[in-house]
């Protein structure tokens, strides 16, 4: 064989051992390989802006509910949970990182005496969180911590020993909270001890969750490192409702739902190591553990956004509301569905299963409709109401970071329908639509009740439910080269485009969110 030959035959073997080693890697990464096709177009495609019509207001895609109604929605709610078809999930695997991401940057600054008195915003952050230090509900945790190894916390303030404190603050030499997930950490202190918000999401379910027996059903999704450390946490914090049966269940972002990053050219990305990266794809991936957990009246809500006890009234009213409000349209809505199954009605119950449809779950009509013929004006209203139903509860708008309601067009014919869009899916160089986006005089803060099963009592497959098109793509770094993320539709957006929605005004006193450390320093979160 001749020297040009064997080179051949090297060559040859050589890819054919890359290609062996590539298929691994995608039968490891738990994604199915036509998965992995469609993405990779997504990245050379690239998603369509979703385009915004108009804001969802007071009138005209947001209800307002009365007190002599929401007396009467609480009531119908109390039967629900009695019986015992509520449950609370919460997606609670986010890290803490972000919450002390300018800390940790003062942290890993190469400055010995960690001057804080410059400009920068980082510096300006810790300024504040140092004055305020013992507001902080972990405060006497952390004194104990230092105390244990020789250190006085005020000593070392009054010393500007920022960093000791720092690593106290951030690292496992002390309360390690830059590692942990942020419903770890310590929001709101109490007499007895302080409260996470894993803590003051059980008391919540305590509050307005607990069926006539007792029981309170709560689904955390939580990230796999962290899984033993918070069911041990809240085991602990179950021990202090000994009258309350809990259903407390878990589950971790399925591998099967990352998505594959690429480099700059659209190839898949390689590490240092040769490999393919798959990455999480944000929470829109959490709707297929919504989907496994098949339950039947299903609250939805951030770890971070919880409220200590003195402010909790008003949010367990208006989730009494919301919840009342979902089981009265749901009701309603299975009787059309089961009216509509059988028989095509009259025009007289046609037309006021429309005008339900119209004015109290946000149905936009096509032109045509009116000239329909009675059996497909009664198809297109059966496909309408035989879906999941999500109540969603919306604030005024205070300029929060996050997405917003909106009239959009659908994603099946086009027909105006109110879906919660966000920043990043607009186009911002189009003067019209970024005009649109600022205009919105409410805010989505993730306060939703949802209705998972059908009139038969079988729980829908949410996953037939997603708008495809409404994913993004972002740049990301990793082992310091760039390289294009992808993140699924999310699961309060594209993930639920396809539900029957239903936007209500509810007071900013249901809205506590805590995006940043310093934000528990906002009197909401005082004691």
């Amino acid at each position: 064989m001749s020297n040009a030959s064997e080179k051949s035959v090297e060559q040859h073997e050589a890819i054919l051992h890359e290609a062996e080693k590539v298929l691994q890697q995608i039968i490891d990464s738990g994604v199915a390989e036509e998965t992995i096709v469609e993405q990779m177009h997504r990245f050379r495609a690239g998603f369509p802006y979703t385009r915004l019509l108009r804001p969802c207001t007071p009138g005209d895609g947001i209800m307002h509910v009365s007190a002599e109604e929401r007396t009467r929605l609480i009531h119908v709610f109390r039967q629900v949970v009695a019986d015992g078809r509520v449950t609370k999930f919460v997606p609670a695997s986010g890290a803490a990182t972000r919450m002390f991401k300018s800390l940790l940057a003062l942290f890993n600054r190469e400055d010995p005496t960690l001057d804080l008195d410059k400009d920068d915003g980082d510096s300006v952050f810790g300024r504040e969180f140092f004055a305020s230090l013992d507001a902080f509900a972990f405060y006497d945790e952390l004194i104990r911590v230092m105390a244990a190894d020789g250190l006085d916390l005020n000593q070392c303030l009054e010393a500007k020993e920022y960093r000791t404190i720092l690593e106290y603050v951030l690292t496992e030499k002390g309360l390690k909270y830059g590692q942990l997930p942020k419903g770890l950490i310590a929001f709101h202190a109490y007499p007895d001890a302080p409260r996470t918000p894993f803590g003051e999401h059980i008391a919540e379910a305590v509050a307005y969750a607990t069926d006539v027996n007792g029981v309170a059903r709560v689904h955390f999704t939580v990230s796999p490192e962290h899984r033993q450390t918070i069911e041990t946490h809240v085991a602990e914090v179950m021990q202090g409702y000994p009258e309350v049966r809990f259903d407390v269940t878990y589950s971790e972002q399925r591998k099967q739902t990352n998505t594959i990053a690429v480099d700059l050219s659209n190839d898949g990305f390689r590490t240092q190591e040769g490999r393919l990266l798959f990455r999480p794809a944000g929470h829109g991936a959490l709707l297929f553990n919504l989907n496994e957990l098949q339950g039947d009246v299903v609250f939805l809500k951030n770890i971070d956004n919880v409220a200590p006890d003195r402010l909790k009234k008003e949010t367990i009213e208006y989730k009494q509301v919301l919840g009342g409000l979902l089981v009265e349209f749901q009701s309603l809505v299975f009787d059309c569905v089961r009216l509509l199954r059988i028989t095509v009605p009259d025009a007289e119950v046609l037309g006021a299963i429309t005008k339900f449809a119209v004015s109290r779950l946000s149905l936009s009509l096509p032109d045509d409709f009116s000239s329909m013929i009675d059996a497909d004006k009664a198809e297109y209203l059966l496909a309408f109401l035989n879906r999941p139903i999500r109540v969603c509860g919306m604030v005024k708008n205070q300029g929060e970071p996050g997405g917003g309601p909106f009239w959009v067009p659908g994603p099946n014919n086009g027909v105006a329908t109110p879906q919660i869009v966000e920043k990043s899916q607009v186009d911002l160089d189009d003067e019209t639509q970024a005009e649109c986006l600022a205009s919105a005089t409410h805010f989505n803060p993730v306060d939703i009740v949802c209705g998972v099963r059908d009139c038969d009592g079988n729980p829908f497959d949410l996953m037939e439910c997603i708008d495809q098109d409404t994913g993004f793509i972002s740049l990301k770094s990793k082992e310091g080269q760039e390289l294009k993320a992808m993140e699924l539709p999310g699961l309060w957006n594209g993930s639920m485009a396809d539900w029957i929605t239903v936007f209500v005004e509810v007071p900013l006193g249901t809205f506590s969110p805590v995006k940043t450390v310093n934000d528990l320093l906002r009197p909401e979160h005082q004691s």
